[in-house]
């Protein structure tokens, strides 16, 4: 009698561990790009609830009478897109403001703004931009470009790398900011000949407008987050890191339920205290929303000539670019207390110099405070020197970079800096094969959010211009996968998260991209021709194209 009773309760727990086995969803008929090295291809992805349950060819085994079965009609499957650097609800804003991303005169950039002002109350501040001046030869804008049809109507818009701004003299005037004010450190006013204003501001110079721009309402900012959650599904993004304010770490944490992708925040360094005392609170977030690392910033940008570099510029020789932080022993300093709170470090770097800098800082601090699994990073590393490219590998070192701006770069680059820099520009072969962790991301809204825009830039090299049909620098192409590894395990490294994302296989969190091509397989000039599907995360598709057959 107590034999048949173990043998029956034995049945029953193995009849109900194979029920539990039963997926929820089935992914099958596809061509399954894994990611993982040990089984790189699969034609099924079974889903548990948020996780991937199994990979593999019969999908049989794992389907109960209450799965779900999805037919991807053969199309490509990759792992879900992380991009390593957003402002994320930047991007929001400027989907709802005025763009000149496109525009390649300056009759053009005038008259799109003054049809822009037609409806804009008097005292609504115009924001947005993304003007860059090399697309109509290189003159840049000035206040008197606009001022006649905004009296009224306080302008700020910034060039597309965010480092330079156009004001306008209402915006100026409720600055404060005259002929005799004195630039800001880490920042430049610009003024002409005669010593007036000409509306453009660099860098830190920016803030002394924003500072007086009226706080975005909640309401705003939430619509601006699902302008920007939405644009994200529909490229296939199913999480990012972003560079955030900590008004835009609030809006994540308020809507957090309501969340399409994961976000990974790195708020805005002067921020370290309130983010060490919330992680001590809180914990570091969970696999939705997390909030240990902070970003820094110790330069400019080369389109503005703020980029921090060892040589003076071609086209300026009265300037090598300029450090952003005001005080480069207080940002010390607070690397250093952030590090010994646990967060990671994230610090933009662009000009060679400034890489040179934050890669010898790195070091001291490490030899300060004893080794850990510290995964530092440098966003952009773009312009680096030949002896510091190996540093990055040696030392664990991620090189947190954004292909897409070698697209607009490539076209003007050559009139800033010398051959020598060039070389050393968007290496992402060499720091790949020098054995550096290399993430991709966009930097959006400076550049294109569009996955599948940097995976075709770090492919081909190709520039705006066209100049380049071998590519730019051709030596440093990489191959599709490889640019799909640093768009997603690569990423995921570098967010502490390998062991959850990145790749498709058992026990991962289900979420996975499903492309019109595959792009390992038609020619580099396809990939931008290539549609996003259907983008999942945790289980849950959070876009589907209209022309998709599901």
């Amino acid at each position: 009698m107590i034999e048949r009773i173990i043998i029956m309760t034995l049945l029953l727990f193995s009849t109900s561990c194979e029920w539990n086995q039963f997926a929820d969803k089935i992914y099958y008929n596809g061509n399954i790009w894994t990611g993982n090295k040990n089984r790189p291809h699969a034609e099924f992805i079974a889903v548990k609830g948020e996780e991937i349950l199994t990979v593999g060819s019969n999908h049989k085994a794992v389907q109960g009478p209450d799965t779900k079965l999805i037919d991807l009609s053969g199309q490509f499957v990759v792992p879900g897109f992380i991009d390593n650097h957003t402002h994320f609800m930047g991007g929001g804003f400027q989907l709802m403001s005025i763009s000149l991303r496109d525009i390649d005169s300056k009759k053009e950039f005038i008259s799109r703004i003054e049809e822009y002002v037609r409806d804009i109350p008097e005292s609504q501040w115009i924001l947005g931009g993304k003007w860059d001046h090399e697309m109509w030869g290189g003159e840049l804008p000035s206040k008197e470009w606009v001022d006649s049809f905004t009296k009224d109507i306080p302008l700020l818009l910034t060039r597309l790398d965010g480092h330079m701004a156009l004001a306008n003299s209402t915006a100026l005037e409720l600055a404060g900011i005259t002929r005799d004010t004195p630039d800001p450190s880490g920042g430049l006013i610009e003024r002409d000949g005669n010593g007036e204003l000409t509306g453009i501001l660099r860098d830190e110079a920016i803030e002394l407008i924003r500072n007086v721009i009226p706080d975005k309402s909640f309401e705003e900012m939430d619509a601006a987050l699902d302008k920007s959650m939405e644009y994200a599904a529909s490229l296939g993004l199913t999480q990012i890191h972003d560079m955030c304010s900590w008004d835009d770490l609030e809006t994540y944490i308020r809507n957090k339920e309501k969340l399409t992708l994961r976000i990974y925040t790195l708020p805005w360094f002067t921020h370290y205290k309130k983010l060490i005392e919330y992680k001590n609170q809180y914990g570091n977030g969970d696999d939705r929303l997390r909030w240990h690392g902070i970003k820094a910033m110790l330069d400019g940008s080369l389109g503005s000539r703020t980029a921090w570099m060892h040589e003076t510029y071609k086209d300026d020789p009265n300037t090598s670019g300029l450090v952003v932080s005001d005080d480069t022993l207080k940002l010390r300093q607070i690397l250093r207390s952030a590090d010994d709170a646990g967060l990671q470090l994230a610090v933009h770097a662009i000009g060679t110099r400034a890489n040179e800098w934050i890669l010898d800082e790195f070091n001291a601090i490490k030899k300060e405070h004893g080794k850990r699994d510290r995964r530092l990073r440098i966003e952009h590393s773009q312009h680096l020197l030949p002896k510091d490219i190996n540093r990055f590998g040696k030392n664990g070192i991620t090189a947190s970079m954004q292909p897409a701006h070698l697209y607009d770069d490539g076209a003007w680059a050559h009139k800033r800096v010398r051959d020598n820099v060039l070389e050393g520009t968007y290496v992402f072969k060499t720091l790949l094969e020098s054995g550096a962790n290399v993430t991709f991301g966009s930097d959006w809204p400076v550049a294109s959010l569009d996955p599948l825009m940097g995976i075709y830039t770090a492919v081909t090299r190709h520039t705006r211009d066209g100049k380049n049909p071998n590519g730019w620098y051709p030596d440093e192409k990489i191959t599709v996968e490889e640019a799909i590894r640093c768009y997603t395990i690569n990423s995921a490294y570098a967010g502490f998260q390998e062991d959850k994302l990145g790749t498709i296989e058992t026990g991962k969190l289900a979420d996975f991209v499903v492309l019109s091509n595959d792009i390992t397989a038609i020619e580099p000039e396809e990939i931008l021709n290539t549609k996003v599907v259907r983008t999942v995360v945790g289980g849950k598709d959070v876009y589907i194209g209209k022309n998709s057959s599901f």
